[in-house]
């Protein structure tokens, strides 16, 4: 049988969880995308955290597993270089900055980083530019549904 192989465009199910939250149930997990939990990338391509990938290489379809994916393969470790303090007169007055909502930053070199406000003082707001998901382990349960090598068609 034919195993996934970087350059393979994979289909997969793919739930996760948080590591906190151990899969007992539906209820805990999350699809990878945002349908009915199916997704297709190319294997290599970066297009999925590393960690999945990795777990993906060598599978068969309609292999199922259950993957422990660390800070470092998923969404980095959280940096607190990342967290920033800003005074609310450096903003423009029409921002909704109510703990938990997301902004686009722009830097001076023309980057754009989306924080999340997780502080509101009477005279700034604390923005962290961590993926939400940073130095938290995932757990998921993935199956290989498809594969498609070129060479194999």
């Amino acid at each position: 049988m034919t195993r996934a192989q970087e350059g393979d465009t994979v289909t997969i199910y793919c739930r996760g969880a948080l590591e906190e939250e151990p899969p007992a149930g539906d209820n805990h997990l999350w699809p990878l995308s945002d349908d009915d939990g199916t997704t297709c990338f190319v294997l290599g391509d970066n297009e999925v955290i590393p960690g999945l990938e990795m777990a993906i290489t060598g599978m068969e379809v309609g292999e199922r597993k259950i993957v422990t994916i660390p800070p470092e393969e998923a969404y980095g470790i959280r940096s607190e270089q990342l967290i920033e303090e800003v005074s609310l007169e450096a903003l423009p007055p029409d921002l909704d900055l109510s703990e938990g909502n997301r902004l686009e930053v722009e830097t001076s070199d023309g980057s754009t980083y989306r924080m999340t406000i997780v502080q509101r003082g009477p005279q700034s707001i604390t923005l962290d530019a961590n993926h939400p998901l940073a130095g938290r382990t995932l757990v998921f349960q993935v199956e290989l549904l498809e594969l498609d090598r070129p060479t194999l068609n």
